[in-house]
């Protein structure tokens, strides 16, 4: 069951990337740009089967994909030839791609070059690819929220903390026992113990979780009556919910900030119970939600990506634990994926729904990854063209002359850079995801 797990997951990976270069490929040809090549991965070509103009195969390094379109970088504006004894490293780097480039156009291709687009082509191309990435992750969160239910919160304690823990800067934010600091946690000390279900709170029936967590962050500092189900038995109980500052999110879960850019914050009540969690029928209404809440998770992963990446370093290095939310590859997603296939007390529809939520979201993750304005991701191609459409239009309303077209080669430096930075992540994830695991179990 690992290895049906682990197949499964590759072979989700490999349509969404094939899916991703479609979404690239069907604008390109209804533009009548020439696409040379469509392929899966990177590498030596395994296999490569060539349909009309266009050679479409699978290479060995299964990281990724493409499309080769003719046309990609405009000429040299001045046309100026450039050569090896007469000019840099940058230089001679941007002369050997138009060579190249130049060296792969044939009859008939003088107005099917992808720079000769007009800017919405441009984009639609570049952006067909994301979109494609979106398109899956509605899908698999659709069925996922459709077919096997989401998990709901109920009034029903799961777990209680001991203690509110006070975490200084420069100390150890990974301990799990309390401290002699610690004040004890306000539900703990009052008597609330796991199974016991919350029915009123300050006087009030309690019907939800979210309703119960409203009520408590609204009555921080203050003491109020709660009544627990335990064992079929009415328990009168008193706490006073501790005042603590938490994030202040939208409506997507991503966390606010203020004009300085700091995040903004709230005094709101905090008793320290965890709900349990309960298997319901979804609905087309609960989709929405699902899907933002997953985009704000993602957001703020990609925002703290460098300094996540860091401590997945940090924690393959030394004896530091690796944090369980932390970044993983392609080996690691099949790897979780092969864990929970073979786990024998998880039933299969939710082994099922677990891999297909965990494609989803690698599909919005891609969707987002790809929009970052850095070549060569599509977002950078993307605003590349953006920039060109502003140069222009503001060339215009001054009636100066045109700019011409963006030149993205005068960019290699960066794009090298990017590309580089992007393969040693790759690396580095890989290494840690056989090395040094994260554990879900």
């Amino acid at each position: 069951m690992f290895v049906v797990g682990v197949l499964v997951m590759a072979v989700g990976i490999a349509v969404s990337i094939a899916l991703h270069e479609v979404g690239h490929l069907i604008p390109a040809k209804l533009f009548n740009v020439r696409v040379t090549q469509y392929m899966i991965g990177f590498g030596k070509t395994l296999f490569s089967r060539r349909k009309g103009e266009t050679e479409y195969g699978v290479k060995a390094v299964p990281l990724g994909g493409y499309i080769s379109m003719i046309g990609m970088y405009p000429p040299d504006k001045d046309g100026r030839k450039i050569t090896s004894d007469s000019t840099g490293l940058v230089q001679q780097m941007a002369a050997e791609t138009r060579s190249m480039e130049a060296e792969r156009l044939q009859p008939g291709d003088e107005n099917r070059q992808f720079y000769q687009l007009p800017i919405w082509k441009r984009i639609v191309i570049m952006l067909g690819g994301p979109l494609m990435n979106l398109l899956i992750g509605v899908v698999c969160l659709s069925i996922v929220v459709l077919s096997f239910g989401t998990n709901e919160p109920t009034t029903k304690v799961e777990s209680v903390n001991e203690c509110i823990q006070k975490v200084q800067a420069g100390r150890d934010t990974q301990r799990t026992d309390c401290g002699p600091d610690d004040p004890a946690a306000p539900a703990h000390d009052a008597g609330v113990k796991p199974g016991d279900r919350i029915i009123r709170f300050a006087d009030q029936d309690i019907e939800s979780w979210d309703q119960l967590t409203r009520l408590i962050r609204e009555h921080g500092d203050q003491e109020v009556p709660v009544v627990v189900d335990r064992d079929g038995r009415h328990v009168q109980l008193s706490m006073t919910p501790m005042i603590t500052q938490r994030p202040v999110t939208n409506a997507a879960g991503v966390p606010e900030t203020k004009a300085d850019g700091t995040p903004k914050t709230e005094d709101v009540g905090f008793v320290g119970i965890g709900p349990e969690q309960e298997l319901r029928d979804g609905t087309v209404g609960d989709i929405p939600p699902v899907i933002g809440q997953t985009f704000g998770q993602i957001g703020g992963v990609i925002i703290k990506l460098p300094v996540r990446v860091w401590d997945v370093g940090v924690a393959l290095f030394t004896q530091k634990e690796r944090p369980a939310d932390s970044p993983m590859s392609v080996v690691g997603v099949g790897r979780v994926a092969g864990e929970v296939a073979s786990t024998q007390d998880i039933p299969t529809s939710a082994k099922a729904g677990y891999i297909v939520s965990v494609l989803g979201t690698l599909n919005f993750s891609l969707f987002v990854f790809n929009l970052i304005p850095l070549l060569p991701l599509d977002g950078g191609h993307a605003a590349g063209a953006l920039w060109e459409g502003i140069r222009r239009l503001w060339a215009r309303l001054r009636r100066r002359a045109d700019p011409g077209h963006f030149d993205p080669i005068r960019l290699l430096p960066l794009t090298y850079v990017v590309a580089v930075a992007f393969m040693g992540m790759s690396v580095l994830l890989i290494a840690a995801d056989i090395f040094d695991p994260v554990k879900i179990f």
